[in-house]
């Protein structure tokens, strides 16, 4: 089947916070801040799910199960789950886990709130890369603990782990968990064999729970290959690697996430402190279940229209804007471009281009944390006119900005 990924789908009045919520989550007001564009003018380039249509080899295991015609409390018993994701995890990534090591949470961030709740104390420390989700923070802040950040280093051509700073901080005997984004959000970066080894070494060098966040692992570039913490540790016992089918299928909103805990001690704390008390939606488990069973082929069509768009972004941000910092990433659907030498006096880039651009983005240190001044973040999982609009509206309002007789590319 040839899927399209060209067809513009109108999301109002489905409660959808990529259309309705962005006032509170990007500019924490409500709707009495006027903007110069109405709200269905703009090009919405901000929150992380696509514009895209669900696989319908997903949507209809979702009117399978309706069909079934009862929706009651619901949780994952059989073994049919598991050895879809078990076997989506060999195909991909030569690895493979056991079935009691996981344990389900309504999403990533819910779970990154109750494993740094179970692990952490009030006096000590969790330990990151940044620039980093603002999640991550929120979590720490959310526990009373400090969130210790560990800077990228930027090179002309990407973006390096300071392995002396990372060893240095993970010695604190009071930093109890390092917390990795792999693939890395926002910078798109997947970390290779040798870096995650070395990160490995520091974190069991210093006893040290390793959190992986690898809920973008399924969407790389041709060509690009992830490889699971788990399979770098594979017999660390304080290793919890979480996934999900959420970002890369488009089910956001399914609310439901594998969280693959090693650690008997620490599973068995999970379940029990489980707000929901073990609880999933069923048709989350059907959509899931198909998603790894049934989505491969859509998710490969996937890849290449988001290469496509991720190269028409590179050239023409090159031809029309080059003084952007940008690096083609090797993960996500995020663009994460620097824009300190166009707008170096702007503090709040993502206010700018809603007024004067009609695009609504995130960046800066207000909605990331650590080293993300200056930089902004588009989401470029949307099809090509739309993604052509936004960057001819972005370079037009960075245009109008600048001082007279000057130019652009």
């Amino acid at each position: 089947m040839k899927y399209n990924f060209d067809e513009i789908i109108d999301r109002k009045n489905t409660n959808s916070e990529n259309v309705e919520g962005w006032r509170q989550y990007i500019f924490k007001c409500g709707p009495e801040k006027v903007f110069p564009y109405a709200d269905d003018e703009f090009i919405r380039m901000w929150v992380a799910d696509m514009e895209f249509a669900v696989a319908p080899e997903i949507r209809q295991a979702i009117k399978d199960r309706v069909d079934r015609r009862i929706l009651g409390y619901t949780m994952v018993f059989d073994q049919g789950y598991y050895e879809a994701l078990n076997n989506w995890c060999r195909k991909k990534y030569d690895w493979s886990f056991e079935r009691e090591e996981i344990v389900f949470s309504p999403g990533v961030i819910p779970a990154l709130y109750q494993l740094v709740e179970d692990l952490v104390g009030k006096d000590e420390k969790v330990l990151t890369m940044t620039p980093a989700y603002g999640f991550f923070l929120h979590a720490c802040e959310y526990s009373g603990v400090e969130l210790i950040q560990s800077p990228l280093k930027k090179t002309g051509k990407s973006f390096e782990l300071d392995f002396a700073d990372l060893e240095q901080k993970a010695a604190d005997p009071k930093v109890k968990v390092l917390l990795l984004c792999n693939p890395h959000n926002p910078t798109g970066r997947v970390w290779k064999e040798a870096e995650l080894r070395r990160v490995a070494e520091i974190a069991e060098q210093n006893g040290l729970w390793v959190i992986s966040d690898e809920i973008h692992c399924d969407l790389l570039r041709k060509g690009v290959r992830h490889i699971p913490m788990g399979k770098i540790m594979p017999t660390y016992e304080k290793l919890v690697t979480a996934m999900s089918a959420s970002k890369t299928f488009n089910l956001a909103g399914m609310l439901f996430s594998n969280i693959i805990i090693r650690d008997p001690q620490e599973r068995k704390r999970f379940e029990r402190r489980d707000k929901n008390v073990g609880a999933v939606n069923p048709l989350s488990i059907a959509a899931h279940k198909a998603a790894y069973e049934q989505g491969g082929e859509w998710l490969s069509q996937l890849q290449d229209y988001l290469d496509e768009n991720f190269r028409m972004t590179a050239d023409f941000l090159k031809k029309r804007l080059p003084e952007a910092d940008f690096i083609l990433p090797e993960a996500t659907y995020f663009a994460w471009v620097g824009m300190e030498r166009l707008l170096p006096e702007e503090e709040d880039l993502p206010l700018f281009f809603a007024n004067n651009a009609g695009v609504l983005m995130e960046g800066g240190d207000k909605l990331f944390v650590g080293n993300a001044k200056g930089y902004i973040r588009l989401n470029l999982a949307m099809p090509k006119a739309l993604v052509e609009e936004g960057l001819e509206r972005i370079a037009g309002a960075i245009c109008r900005t600048r001082p007279s007789g000057s130019t652009l590319g």
